[in-house]
Parts: C-alpha cells; sequence; structure tokens
C-alpha cells in the first residue's frame, strides 16, 4: 500500500487540528460555520465502503466523537454529517456545526457565497475547546 497523501485542495482550504487514530482532524478556512473535516490515513480511498469493516466501525466512533464535541462546544441547532466527494475524490468526511439563522440556513453550505477567513485568535480559541472537549 502506498503511503497516505492528503489531496491538494483539502490542504489547501484546511488546517490540521489533531491525528485520531484512522483521521486527521482539520478545521476548514471559513468561519462562517464550526466546519470540520475527517480525512482518513488511508491512499487511494474514495468511498467508506473502500475501508474494512473495522476501518468503518473505527470512522463511524471517530465521527461520532468529533460531531459530539462539536455540538458541546458550540450548542449547534444540528449538526451535519456528509461525505460526499463529488469534486474532491479522497475519501473525507465533513463535520459542520449549523444554527437558525446562520448564512444560507437551512439550506445547503456548498457553493454559497464566499468563503470568511478566520481571525487567528477566534480560530485558536475554537480550536482549544473543540480538543478539551475530545479529550
Amino acid at each position: 500500500m502506498s503511503e497516505f497523501e492528503l489531496d491538494a485542495r483539502i490542504a489547501r482550504d484546511s488546517d490540521l487540528v489533531t491525528a485520531l487514530d484512522l483521521c486527521q482532524l482539520r478545521i476548514q478556512n471559513d468561519s462562517r460555520w464550526p466546519w470540520l473535516v475527517m480525512v482518513p490515513q488511508r491512499s487511494g480511498l474514495t468511498e467508506i465502503f473502500d475501508l474494512s469493516p473495522a476501518e468503518q466501525a473505527l470512522l463511524s466512533v471517530e465521527v461520532n466523537r468529533v460531531a459530539a464535541a462539536l455540538k458541546t462546544v458550540t450548542g449547534a441547532t444540528k449538526i451535519n454529517v456528509g461525505a460526499l466527494g463529488n469534486i474532491v475524490r479522497q475519501l473525507h468526511v465533513h463535520v459542520i456545526a449549523r444554527f437558525e439563522g446562520d448564512p444560507n440556513w437551512p439550506g445547503p453550505i456548498w457553493g454559497f457565497g464566499q468563503s470568511v477567513t478566520y481571525e487567528e485568535q477566534q480560530k485558536q480559541d475554537f480550536l482549544n475547546k473543540l480538543v478539551e472537549a475530545l479529550s
């Protein structure tokens, strides 16, 4: 098996938060929504069913853990979880906190408006709370 390599678009649009057992946990560089991306550190995968059954179970555990921590930290109305991959084929899962009244509520976030970069202190404060909630 070849060495894991992160898709250049994911690398460009997000920053590493931490490495979990299976996934890289990344924050999307768009402050309009608390938006995390989880990338299984396995090469050449595009679909969840490409993972072994044990890795599928671990992905589910990690996604649920991250989603619960995100809900705790943000108090979100709804946590959206999706593995789309129509443009970026590398297997990755989006975990997004949504709030009534957020930009484009209740519609989808993909392709809506222009991203808004985090202020560094705002991002660090959020990530500190998130990492604590994951502990």
